[in-house]
């Protein structure tokens, strides 16, 4: 049989080796001169225009965020239902309320009807996420926020170099994550990258990761230990010279699949938009669960259901709200392997299967 094609692959090679061992041999080996390097690197490659902040995971980078500016208990921010928990889960550990809005059914994220009708007077905030890599829609929300006074939050976990009309993703909102687990486009081990719209929010940010404190024993805010490590620093550092080159290729393993496919519904791309490819999401209306287990068992292809259970439906909120597209695309959505690690005779694979399923209907 072919080899397991997996569904995600995380690309480690020995300059990251080696970039781990000069730390180790450094000495210094919590947050250090390689955090405050990759902060810089970082903002700079993705040209954000503003400050970044090193820490230890997504989630905490928006519990942080969302901390730093000002959001607490008695507070709503809108957040979409279709994507992971920790977007939730980070407005409810500030002691605020997620609210939760519908997708656009063709990008699957936010769509900026559904939040308007979700306003209360109690809404401080809305925080779209760029799922699967594609931007969200901007304009319309910022434009939303704007005429309801509301602050804009971005959940940019799986959209590293993501862009809508020539700005990049981290860029619009007050606090923007990126995610840097193992998973997504580029990797730091474990970490999150926050970029900041001002000083204010920067300073917070940088106090609640650690203890609350910017200079030691003089603790100005109950805070957390969320720093990164110069460990995982530096493997960011040396991650950020190569995600250009495996972005290209992620689009590229996008682009022959969305020209072969048939019988399913590939990933829709927005005017103006550049989608990254963290995943190749397609819908599958007719038993999507039994044609991922005929991929892996016919075929040897991988593929991730993402997600199959919003977060409204979730045991720690469970609010009985109508989102008839994010329902929807919770039982049709498939993510087929895009990575770079997918060789041509790989893609082809995939296209057999897929087409083959969905000719007999799995």
């Amino acid at each position: 049989m072919n080899d397991f094609i997996p569904p995600a692959k995380p690309l480690i090679g020995d300059e990251e080796r080696e970039a781990v061992d000069r730390v180790l041999r450094s000495g210094m080996l919590a947050q250090g001169p390689e955090v405050k390097a990759f902060e810089e690197e970082f903002a700079s490659h993705f040209r954000l225009g503003r400050a970044c902040v090193a820490v230890n995971s997504g989630t905490s980078g928006l519990h942080l965020g969302l901390l730093s500016s000002g959001v607490g208990a008695g507070d709503e921010v809108i957040v979409p239902s279709f994507t992971f928990a920790a977007t939730a889960n980070s407005v409810a550990l500030t002691g605020a309320t997620p609210v939760f809005a519908d997708i656009d059914p063709r990008t699957f994220c936010l769509d900026p009807a559904s939040v308007e009708a979700a306003i209360t007077e109690r809404t401080v905030g809305i925080m779209p996420v760029h799922l699967y890599g594609h931007p969200a829609d901007i304009p319309a929300l910022r434009a939303l926020a704007d005429r309801h006074g509301l602050a804009l939050f971005e959940d940019a976990a799986q959209a590293h170099g993501a862009s809508l009309g020539g700005e990049p993703v981290g860029s619009w909102g007050r606090f923007a994550m990126f995610s840097l687990y193992p998973t997504k486009n580029m990797t730091s081990g474990e970490g999150g990258m926050v970029s900041v719209a001002d000083p204010e929010t920067e300073r917070m940010l940088r106090l609640y990761r650690n203890q609350g404190m910017e200079r030691q024993y003089e603790n100005e805010v109950v805070g957390f230990n969320c720093r990164m490590t110069d460990v995982h620093a530096a493997i960011g550092r040396v991650q950020l010279t190569k995600v250009d080159g495996w972005t290209a290729t992620r689009q590229r393993n996008a682009e022959f699949l969305s020209a072969h496919l048939d019988g399913v519904t590939p990933p829709h791309v927005a005017e103006g938009a550049v989608h990254v490819y963290h995943q190749y999401t397609i819908r599958v209306p007719e038993d999507r669960d039994g044609f991922a287990k005929a991929l892996k068992e016919e075929y040897n292809v991988g593929s991730g259901m993402f997600y199959p259970v919003p977060n409204h439906r979730l045991k720690p909120f469970g609010h009985d709200v109508d989102l008839p597209e994010t329902e929807r695309a919770a039982r049709e959505c498939l993510s087929l392997p895009v990575h770079p690690s997918v060789d041509q005779a790989g893609l082809e694979r995939i296209v057999e299967a897929v087409n083959a399923l969905a000719r007999v209907g799995a």
